[in-house]
């Protein structure tokens, strides 16, 4: 339950999750973006090519990557700030699943410096052929996607929590507390669908529309944080 008192500290924490949520979104957006124009899929050779002709997109991505990252990290912390009053145990949860999730994405994210590592044309890489080399790259470019569909089961899963706790606050409006319900559960059921029928991402790739429902919630929620205070707590102790 909520104590009945939104004091500054609140509202400071919770200009902290909408500037994070909104610059987390731009960060993560530009980072699939570097990644969308060089990758090339089912052809390793033409990927590889793309990755050396452009590296510093490559790269850009890699620190947009990681600044999202770090963002998540600003994002839970304040999140867990202004939610643990609501119901500390599921804050917990919640909190400790979006830090699970990051930490897979730190590691998902290196995968993508191992790839220019396959391609940096060493001395010691010499023993294999452009082709090789290009295959082998083509390796951690795979482990980022399969890595990204788990983070995103975490994400789904730990963001529907903090969400359904948004809607028992009253401390934003019901309609987008629930907006985020729905959509955290939907980006969840969806990526957990990849890893039982994987051939489902090849459609969901049209698109990604599954996606989409979280995404206005964050960004409404952002702009909505940043210019307007929270409400007085539907529920006191």
């Amino acid at each position: 339950m909520t104590d009945g008192a939104i004091n500054a500290s609140l509202q400071k924490a919770a200009k902290v999750v909408g500037f994070s949520y909104l610059l987390a979104m731009a960060t993560g957006i530009f980072s699939e973006y570097a990644r969308g124009r060089l990758i090339v899929a089912n052809d390793a050779v033409e990927t590889a090519r793309n990755i050396m002709a452009h590296e510093r997109l490559w790269r850009l991505g890699i620190a947009s990557n990681l600044v999202c990252l770090i963002t998540d990290v600003a994002l839970i912390a304040a999140l867990y700030v202004i939610l643990e009053r609501v119901n500390r145990s599921l804050a917990i949860f919640a909190a400790f699943m979006r830090v699970i999730e990051t930490a897979n994405g730190v590691v998902a994210t290196l995968n993508s410096l191992d790839v220019l590592r396959f391609l940096s044309g060493a001395d010691y890489l010499k023993v294999f052929g452009p082709d090789q080399l290009a295959a082998l790259a083509r390796i951690p470019v795979g482990s980022y996607g399969s890595g990204t569909i788990v983070t995103f089961v975490l994400l789904g899963i730990g963001s529907t929590v903090f969400c359904w706790l948004w809607l028992k606050s009253g401390y934003i409006p019901k309609a987008l507390a629930g907006l985020g319900v729905v959509g955290s559960l939907m980006i969840a059921a969806g990526s957990f669908s990849f890893v039982v029928f994987p051939h489902l991402a090849s459609v969901a790739a049209v698109g990604y529309g599954y996606m989409l429902p979280l995404g206005v919630f964050e960004v409404t929620m952002g702009f909505w944080l940043l210019f307007a205070k929270l409400r007085p707590p539907a529920v006191t102790a």
